[in-house]
């Protein structure tokens, strides 16, 4: 019992230790200006005000950068569903020369930091004057994610073959297979697969600070740093506009939690 209590000490601590910065981000975005600095700092407000973010609305373009966030996303998790799959259901219900090689080469990228090909993939982009484009931001996903693809194929690995050879005595094709019955059974792990491309691509700094220039192109993250490395920081409309940046990620996690915790469950048991 002992150790117990202390084992649900010990993960309280963590759970708050963890989402302490978003607390104090949530509470930041609800105070005055002179709240702010307050010395002791206070985590919740004296006073509450939804001033912040009605001026976060009126200081920065957030619905356009909203939309351009949300496009990129968007497009960037229809083309790992369109891929990923496919790809896992190739490398693990598939018997064909080669198969274990491509495999080794899948996860022989997910060694390689992003930082080892930025300046290649750039040059290769920019060779196809896609410079302050989308392209870049959105055609890398249609290829596939080699994170992804592996704990797909993880979880397939687990449908049982049996019922594919019954499909196949049955005269079903692969493609058949493959939408009828393989996809069905994933579904845990294409939500997972899912949530963890959208809160990706949402969060993104790096990759749009490089490729976008044009400032009605931007998305939430660069917008955000743009305008107030241009303008006086107004902390409350900054922590506003964050909290509100950080939602929809936060309900995508929360809508798809369920699949997620069992998509990452049975990857690992394989």
């Amino acid at each position: 019992m002992v150790r117990a209590n202390g084992r649900r000490l010990l993960v309280a601590g963590l759970v708050l230790l963890f989402t302490f910065p978003f607390l104090a981000m949530l509470s930041t975005a609800f105070k005055l200006p002179g709240d702010i600095f307050h010395a002791p700092p206070r985590l919740l407000p004296a006073e509450w005000t939804w001033d912040n973010f009605a001026a976060a609305f009126e200081q920065i373009p957030i619905w356009r950068y909203l939309g351009n966030t949300l496009l990129i996303s968007a497009a960037n998790v229809a083309g790992t569903l369109l891929a990923c799959p496919l790809v896992a259901y190739a490398l693990s219900k598939l018997e064909w020369r080669g198969r274990s090689a491509l495999l080794a080469v899948v996860l022989a990228t997910m060694m390689l930091p992003p930082q080892v090909t930025m300046i290649p993939v750039y040059l290769l982009w920019n060779g196809l004057n896609a410079g302050d484009t989308y392209w870049p931001l959105i055609a890398p996903a249609f290829f596939g994610t080699p994170f992804l693809i592996f704990m797909i194929r993880q979880f397939l690995m687990s449908v049982p073959n049996d019922l594919i050879a019954a499909a196949r005595l049955d005269g079903a094709n692969e493609l058949r297979i493959y939408w009828s019955i393989v996809l069905p059974l994933a579904r845990p792990a294409l939500v997972t697969a899912a949530v963890f491309q959208f809160v990706w691509t949402w969060t993104d700094f790096l990759n749009p600070l490089i490729y976008l220039n044009d400032s009605e192109k931007y998305t939430l993250s660069i917008g955000l740093y743009a305008f107030f490395a241009e303008h006086d920081i107004a902390w409350g409309p900054l922590m506003a506009a964050c909290v509100m940046f950080t939602i929809p990620a936060l309900l995508i996690f929360i809508a798809g939690q369920r699949y997620f915790v069992g998509g990452i469950s049975t990857g690992a048991l394989k």
